[in-house]
Formats: structure tokens, C-alpha cells, sequence
């Protein structure tokens, strides 16, 4: 029997989230070394301008993904599914959530960094929703061996 999963916005710093967001440091920090991590603290995804959006179903959460605007675009960051969840839809769930709030937003493009190798899924999940890559955009370096940036007009 498949449960339903919901999508909330969400304080990043409660319990649950937080959980999330130390696994996903964690898997970065296991990947990469630690000048091409690029995730956000707990606190820094509270900021005003941050959406942070958890995914749930009715025993636990799932998976969390936040959206930044910086009016021009907007940028997908720390999106994350807990391991015991992963082959269900969660990230799906959550990317299509945040595509459109930023829709309804009428914010212009979304933008992301993400690490690679070793995300392939996450560059697969991103092509199917149709991000393409781009530049470097806002601090990002260009020259980042283990980033790759994407970008889809909404």
C-alpha cells in the first residue's frame, strides 16, 4: 500500500528537517571535497528570501528541497531524499512542488548547482523536468571541477 506524500513549507531548523539536512551534509561532504560544497547551514536556509519545503508521508519525512529567490531567478537548493524513501516519487513530488511556486511567483528561470560525479540521479531527475546547463551564475566559480549548473526557463 503506497502512502501519500504531502509537501509543506517548513521551519529547516525543526527536528525532521534538520535530520534531513545533516544526512544530506553528510552524502556532500562523503562525494566532494569540503571547497566544493556548497549547501546551506540550517540558519542560512531560514533567510527571509528561502523557502524550505519537506516532503511527508503520514509516518515520517521524506525528502526537503528550498527555493531561493533573488527575483531574476530563482535557485533550487538542498534538495535531498532520505535513503529509505528514495524509488518513490519523493523528489518528483517535491521538484515539481517548487517548480511551481516559483510559477506562480512568476519568477523567469530557475537555476542550480549541483555536484557531480556521483548525483547522476539528481542530473537525470533535473533533464526530465528540462534544465539544461549554463553558466556560472551568482558567486558560483566557473572553473568548479565538481559543479555542474543548470538552468530551465519557467
Amino acid at each position: 500500500m503506497s502512502k501519500e506524500i504531502t509537501i509543506t513549507v517548513a521551519d529547516p531548523g525543526m527536528p525532521q528537517a534538520r535530520e534531513l539536512l545533516e544526512a544530506s551534509h553528510a552524502l556532500m561532504e562523503s562525494l566532494f571535497p569540503s571547497e566544493a560544497n556548497h549547501f546551506l547551514s540550517v540558519e542560512k536556509l531560514a533567510a527571509p528570501h528561502i523557502d524550505f519545503f519537506l516532503a511527508k508521508d503520514s509516518e515520517s519525512a521524506l525528502g526537503c528541497v528550498a527555493l531561493a529567490d533573488f527575483r531574476e531567478y530563482g535557485e533550487v537548493k538542498s534538495m535531498f531524499v532520505a535513503e529509505k524513501a528514495r524509488g518513490r516519487g519523493v523528489a518528483e513530488a517535491l521538484l515539481s512542488h517548487l517548480m511551481a511556486v516559483a510559477r506562480d511567483r512568476k519568477i523567469p528561470t530557475l537555476r542550480l548547482e549541483t555536484g557531480q560525479p556521483g548525483l547522476e540521479a539528481a542530473h537525470r531527475l533535473y533533464e526530465r523536468h528540462g534544465f539544461t546547463d549554463c553558466a556560472a551564475f551568482g558567486a558560483y566559480k566557473a572553473d568548479a571541477p565538481y559543479s555542474r549548473y543548470m538552468e530551465l526557463s519557467l
